[in-house]
């Protein structure tokens, strides 16, 4: 029901709006340039025509009706009218207005296209699509309402979808499928109460067992019986005589030990039972006593090696079957330190403790043992593990040659030439480079250049300068102009969504990953023998298995958290992301690790990034002639520029939720003097 009340005030709100901007352009055409009118907003704000303040559209409430695309072009154009409504600069809004963004004729052409493809996007029934369109066209222009409406309706549709996804979910005691519905739909709609309330539903509940300490094996204490009246007492004698005549009222027999001495007291008491005056006449001799039986009780000095000794000592043995043996010997180690016990045993095979002490002493024991095993806190732990990697790479220009070769051209050299020279002798013959008066041995020349393959700086293009002996050639090694022009870019985003339930100062580890094999030895004969040699040609030979190293790569995670009763959490991290290296060392790859290691307290449902890195690597180089690329017009036509630039960036989000708290039960017992 909040859900849809929520939906109804949404809605006539953004009918408001959509009036008020609907009729913007007839107050503007009946208002003077130079003056604003002003009317009043429903919330009981205004609205300033004319001016660059306006109230911003409240993000509270969605579900409003997108209005038809044919009122976009009105509505935007109601929004986007320039400031007048201002005195020497100094606006006139009234205290508490929201003051708005100016809105560039770019940003608001390109907020109208978002617009227009979100609602496309919508009609096909993509609506995360489209509440990415709407989002996007509501930051470029948020004075625009209906960009604001159509987003926030769209977010309440996408969260009510959850909402009946999650439910039913639930039906089918889907709780793990549920637990993400509803999770998603406080991602769109963090403030809905009854999606969180739906979500802590979904969390699975620890199992509880009806009694988690229970007593196996114990020994009955005697019990006195003494007769039930009330006596007066008038006496003055020895404390033997005291505690025997008291005694013998109540119908009790007393025995003395050696250590009771005997000592003259006063002794005046009325209306009194038995218990009361045995421990007023215990006071005055400075004795206490134990029961024999129903009937008897044995007096003793009141001294600690007498109650260590002769009070009377019960058995009780604690089964306790949630314990370990590691905490089985902890708690064993704390009932004897905190109660000072000389008789505890411990059975880990059996999850049992036994302790022979005093009653008082067992019965302190037994509070203590159930207060610690009510149930350990647990919490669950939300772990978000973001890493964006993007790349760029550019390389623009003209590669021009940076590398040439000159060389003297003589018959020295023409003697490598291949059997294609007969056009290059000619070009010589007829630039004058070679004289005729010698063309009978460039014929002989040519003659010998018909076997052969030598292939020489000749071969590839070049130029020639210069005559005779000074003859010159130049190439620049088979290089030309190699215009470039090249862009590649990649970004790779990855989310880790990690989800671990732990209890209180217990390690919990979670692997998500593989296990990639490092071969550390490999077997193999180092000599021959007739026995090797024959195993291998009949084909029997195996060899032996090799040594292999399993490295874990991916996320590793280890945390121990600690729970406090102020709705607090402490956490131990240590977080390894481990991935495989694209080199290698003698054969063996590189893992490339990254390792964060700490402490952090955070509140319940309180998210706190436990760590960041951000790495960046942005380079820039130029190839070409020196100083001809700082020309002027000239940069990109005979240089080249490559830029490369990375940026990897890792982001750990932790959200504790605490399930289970500490109880805190206090007792209060007695312990005799011996303690």
């Amino acid at each position: 029901m909040r859900l849809f009340a929520s939906m109804l005030v949404t809605l006539v709100t953004a009918s408001l709006l959509a009036a008020q901007q609907t009729a913007a352009p007839e107050a503007a055409a009946a208002t003077p340039s130079s003056q604003a009118t002003t009317q009043a907003h429903p919330e009981g704000q205004e609205f300033q025509r004319g001016s660059t303040i306006m109230p911003a559209a409240p993000a509270s409430q969605p579900n409003s009706q997108t209005p038809p695309a044919g009122q976009v072009s009105g509505t935007a154009a109601a929004a986007q009218q320039p400031a007048a409504n201002s005195v020497g600069g100094v606006s006139s809004a009234p205290p508490g207005t929201p003051i708005l963004p100016t809105v560039t004729p770019r940003e608001a052409a390109e907020a109208k296209r978002q617009f227009q493809a979100g609602m496309k996007l919508k009609s096909k029934g993509h609506l995360d699509a489209a509440f990415t369109k709407f989002s996007s066209a509501s930051e470029l222009d948020p004075r625009n309402v209906t960009y604001v409406t159509a987003r926030e309706f769209v977010r309440q549709q996408l969260a009510l979808l959850a909402l009946k996804q999650g439910n039913q979910a639930m039906q089918k005691n889907n709780e793990i499928m549920a637990m993400a519905d509803f999770r998603r739909a406080l991602d769109y709609d963090p403030s809905n109460d009854y999606a969180m309330q739906r979500l802590r539903d979904s969390l699975p509940e620890p199992e509880q067992t009806a009694q988690k300490v229970s007593v196996v094996e114990q020994s009955l204490p005697i019990e006195l019986q003494p007769d039930p009246k009330h006596q007066d007492f008038h006496f003055r004698g020895d404390s033997r005589a005291l505690l025997t005549e008291v005694a013998r009222t109540y119908g009790i027999t007393a025995e003395f030990d050696d250590s009771v001495k005997n000592l003259h007291v006063r002794y005046d008491i009325q209306n009194v039972n038995f218990a009361t005056a045995m421990q007023a006449a215990n006071e005055v001799t400075k004795t206490f006593w134990v029961a024999l039986a129903p009937k008897q009780i044995f007096l003793l000095a009141d001294t600690v090696e007498n109650h260590r000794n002769f009070e009377r000592m019960g058995l009780r043995t604690f089964y306790l079957p949630d314990l370990n043996d590691q905490q089985l010997t902890e708690m064993s180690n704390s009932l004897r330190v905190l109660l000072n016990l000389r008789f505890i045993s411990l059975n880990k095979s059996q999850s049992a403790i036994s302790i022979r002490a005093e009653l008082p002493v067992l019965d302190a024991a037994d509070q203590l043992i159930r207060s610690l095993t009510t149930g350990r806190p647990e919490v669950l732990l939300d772990i978000r593990v973001f890493a964006v990697s993007t790349s760029f790479a550019r390389s623009l220009g003209t590669a021009l040659p940076t590398q040439f070769t000159m060389f003297n051209i003589s018959p020295a050299l023409l003697a490598t030439l291949a059997p294609s020279a007969q056009n290059l002798v000619n070009q010589l013959i007829s630039s004058g480079g070679i004289n005729q008066a010698n063309s009978t041995a460039v014929s002989a020349l040519l003659s010998q250049l018909q076997n052969s393959s030598t292939s020489s700086v000749l071969t590839t293009p070049f130029v020639i300068f210069g005559g005779g002996v000074t003859l010159f050639g130049l190439n620049a090694g088979g290089q030309g102009v190699t215009p470039t022009a090249s862009l590649n870019s990649s970004d790779i985003r990855d989310l880790e969504h990690v989800q671990l339930r732990a209890s209180h100062n217990d390690p919990a580890t979670m692997k998500i990953g593989e296990r990639y094999p490092i071969v550390n030895a490999t077997f193999a004969p180092i000599y021959n023998s007739s026995s090797i040699a024959s195993v291998i040609g009949n084909s029997s030979y195996i060899a032996p298995v090799p040594s292999v190293n399993y490295e874990d790569l991916g996320v590793i995670l280890k945390t121990t958290p600690l729970i406090s009763g102020d709705q607090s959490v402490s956490m131990k991290f240590e977080l390894q992301l481990r991935s495989l290296g694209t080199t290698t060392n003698n054969g063996i790859p590189i893992i490339n690790n990254r390792e964060y290691s700490g402490n952090i307290t955070v509140k319940n449902g309180e998210s706190s990034v436990i760590t960041g890195m951000i790495d960046m690597d942005d380079s820039l180089s130029i190839n070409g002639y020196p100083y001809l690329g700082q020309i002027p017009g000239l940069g990109y036509g005979a240089t080249v520029h490559t830029k490369n630039v990375t940026q990897d960036e890792l982001l750990v989000v932790v959200t504790p939720h605490i399930l289970r708290l500490p109880e805190h039960n206090s007792f209060a017992v007695e312990l005799p003097p011996s303690h």
